[in-house]
Parts: structure tokens; sequence; C-alpha cells
């Protein structure tokens, strides 16, 4: 049975070896992981992208489109047989429909294929025909990736450092009176387990909702079929010393080790490590408009996502016998449309701020990484209005919750990104003199030119850095 066994995995790792052999040598294939953090538009993101490959109009960004290169684009099934479909059909459906509307949200992992047959470049392009490169898409939710950063932290260390995030935020003003009260050294039942689960996991709800993006176990937001499971029930308690064998506190601490080895392990062999390429989406505004706090949480956030990924150069020989590394790393600033196009920059310059130290520590292990503002379907058009003696340049667009017609500004960005920082890290409460707002826009209604994929913002720009290298 043993040797059965070792000779099985064997055969799977030849199998393996093989198939790498063949994707690196004669159909390429980019391995393209795309996440994001509450409320970033990821499936927007891919529907609006897979559109834009397949009708390439609207991409004289991406260089082998703008240069003709491309001669076709076509969906088809996935490699990942265990793994369900992006469903780009129905998201693009709703997205193009009479009365468009947002699709749903991510709640679990999926993947699409996308085949590009491309001409190649330069002196040799006379002499070879096309060939075939295969994007692999591959959506998760942004809470899956926090929760890699579990894979090195002990109950201990991760109960410490959850509650001190906790202190200062009143959405945890009903669980933390529990967490202390609670006899972390005495004996247990599964109702109080339960209630302390329940607690928690209405505090993460709450600190999602407010803005705050360093929120794990993500898995608690989206429990799945998992949804009341021993490995999804436990919360973070207060430091025992040396707590006895059948206590709450080891209760809680075999519950957590269980949640890493059964839920955050198999993802990360499974899917994560399998990753070349990643696009990070942030909902910079959002965080923006909640306040320094939840700005500063996204900073941090921002370094404990790259800690999870293992960036460097993908070599030919590294990608056969050592496996996949990500080799380019996307930070992307959503909802770019909900501002004039005037403060894209400085959108940009916030971005790179915030994710400074993690993109430092990713190029110098040999990755490549940029910071963006995009808009990955453009939902507004711009204006300039005169108010109060002052000329603003707004938005306009339909407004989600009431359905009319509304132009908007949201204030004006700093220059220099530094001045939000700072306020950030000293851990003020509130902007000093300056306001920013947000506005939840609908789709607007679309009229497509035959070749055209859906209007966006340097969503051609992201694709070049993305791919654009292997095309």
């Amino acid at each position: 049975m043993v040797i059965s066994r070792i000779a099985d995995s064997l055969a799977r790792g030849v199998d393996a070896v093989g198939d790498t052999v063949s994707e690196t040598l004669f159909e390429p294939v980019i391995r393209l992981g795309v996440t994001g953090l509450a409320r970033s538009g990821k499936t927007v993101f891919i529907t609006s992208l897979v559109a834009n490959l397949m009708d390439r109009g609207r991409m004289p960004g991406l260089v082998a489109a703008a240069e003709g290169r491309i001669e076709a684009a076509f969906l088809q099934p996935q490699p990942d047989d265990t793994v369900p479909r992006f469903d780009y059909e129905e998201h693009l459906a709703a997205l193009t429909a009479r009365q468009p509307h947002w699709p749903e949200s991510t709640r679990t992992i999926s993947e699409l294929r996308l085949s590009l047959r491309v001409r190649p470049a330069g002196l040799l392009a006379g002499f070879k025909g096309p060939r075939t490169v295969h994007v692999d898409i591959v959506d998760y939710p942004g809470e899956w990736l926090l929760d890699l950063g579990l894979m090195d932290k002990s109950y201990a260390e991760w109960s410490a450092q959850t509650l001190g995030a906790m202190q200062d935020r009143p959405e945890a003003a009903s669980y933390l009176p529990m967490a202390t009260g609670a006899d972390a050294a005495g004996d247990w039942d599964d109702p109080q387990i339960k209630a302390l689960a329940a607690g928690f996991t209405a505090y993460l709800h709450g600190a999602r909702d407010a803005g705050y993006a360093g929120i794990a176990p993500g898995r608690f937001l989206l429990p799945g079929a998992m949804e009341g499971s021993p490995a999804l029930t436990f919360a973070p308690l207060p430091p025992v010393e040396r707590p006895p064998r059948r206590s709450l506190w080891r209760e809680m601490e075999r519950r957590y080790d269980a949640y890493r080895r059964e839920v955050v392990t198999p993802f990360f062999r499974d899917h994560f490590a399998r990753i070349d390429r990643q696009v990070v989406l942030v909902d910079a505004l959002g965080a923006i408009h909640s306040g320094p706090r939840a700005v500063a949480d996204l900073q941090q956030t921002m370094t404990d996502i790259l800690a999870a990924f293992r960036p460097g150069r993908n070599a030919f020989l590294r990608r056969i016998f050592l496996g996949r590394r990500v080799e380019k790393i996307l930070f992307a600033a959503t909802k770019a449309d909900h501002l004039h196009h005037a403060q894209h920059g400085q959108l940009t310059a916030i971005m790179e701020a915030l994710t400074r130290s993690a993109r430092d520590r990713a190029d110098f292990e040999g990755a490549e990484t940029q910071a963006m503002a995009i808009a990955a379907l453009r939902a507004t058009v711009e204006e300039t209005r005169e108010h109060g003696g002052e000329t603003l340049d707004c938005v306009r667009g339909t407004l989600l919750d009431s359905g009319k017609a509304a132009a908007f500004y949201p204030g004006a960005l700093p220059d220099n990104p530094s001045a939000l920082i700072s306020a950030a890290k000293k851990g003020e409460k509130t902007w000093l003199g300056e306001e920013y707002r947000i506005m939840r826009f609908a789709p607007a209604p679309l009229t497509l030119r035959a070749g055209d994929g859906p209007p966006h913002i340097r969503l051609d720009r992201a694709a070049q850095f993305l791919i654009g290298d292997r095309l």
C-alpha cells in the first residue's frame, strides 16, 4: 500500500514536470490570479478584461493588440475540472442589459481560460507562424488571501495581534467584554464557544463595513459549506499562562490549528502556489472616505498581503523543478471613474505610497510591481461646474441607491500623499481640514460598436503590465 502510494506520487510528479515543459516550450500558460479586498470590483474587473481581450477596440495600451498581432481570442474549458468556471457570460449580460446592474460578488474560487492566437514580433516574425498563449484567470476572494498570513502565526500570536487591533474600534465594543470575561483557563462547552465565535464574526462583519481591510480569518465572512464546523468556530482570547490541557484556551487553539491545516493550507497548495502573475484590487477611495485609521489598516494589509506571495522571476528550470513564483504584481486602485481625470495622478501616488514597503520587498526579491489607478468599467462621465465662485471638476452618473442622475465633486485629494499617510500613522480619527466623499454609482447603459469592449480607464495598461511581455 505504501509502495503503491509512493509510485503514484512519483507518477504524478513526472506528469506535472511534463505538463510544465509542454506549457513552457509550446503553448505558454499565464496563471493570472485576481483578488481584491472588500468592494473593490473584482468580478467586474475580470468580466471587462475578458470582454476587452476578445474585442480589442479599446485596448491601445496593450502593445500586441495595438500592433494587430492578436489574431483571435476564444474561451476554452479551464484545465482544473474540480474548480467552478467563472460565469463570464452571466456577468457580462448583467453589465450590458437594457437596465444594467452590478453582478454578484465572488464568494468562492473560480477559473476561466482565455486563449489568444498571437503572431510573433521582431526579426523572426516573417519566419514563424502564430502561437497560442493561454491565460488562466484564477478568481478568489481577497479574504482568503489575508488568511495566508495565518500560516506562520500561532494561536497566541494571532490572538494578541487581533485583540490589539480591536481596542480602538467601536465595532469591537460587544466582543471585547465577552473575550475578557471568558475563563480561558477553565472548562468549556459548545454553547460558550459558539457564542464567542458569533460575537467575533459580528465584529469582522462590522469592521469590513466600516472600511477596514485587514480582517481575518476570511472564511468567517464567506463560510460556504463549512459554516458551523469546529474549524470555523473559534475566536481570539487574552493570553493565559500554561493553560490546562482541556481548557477553553486549548480548545480554541486546537480549532485555530485545524483552520490553518484544513482550510488555509489546501488553498495555498492547490491554487495560490501555482500563480505567476497577480493583480490585487483595492478600494483606496473607500478607505480614504472611512478615515485615517482605515488608511493605516489598508497600508498594513498591503504589506501583509505581499508576505503571502513568493515573489521572484520564473526562470525556466526553476519553474520546472521548484514550482512557480509570482513574478509580476499589480496593485490597482479601482473606481478611478469616481474622480475627474485631473485627480487620477493623486490617486496613483496615494496607491504607490500605501504599497511602498510591500513593493520594495517584492522588487528586492526579483518580482516586478506597479501601482495604478483604474476603472474596469466606466460608469460616469466628466463635467466642470461653477460653484461658489470656484470651478469644480465633477463626475456625473446614476446613483445606485436612488436611480437618479447626479453630478458629484468628491473633494480634492492631496498632491503629496504623505499628508494622508502621516495622519494615518498618527492614528487620527478624522482628516484635518479636509473631507473626502464617495458615491455609489450604477453601471451606465452601454451601446458597444462592433469590435469594442466595455469602456474603461487604463485596463489596457494593466493588461500590458500583467501579460504583455508574454504576447
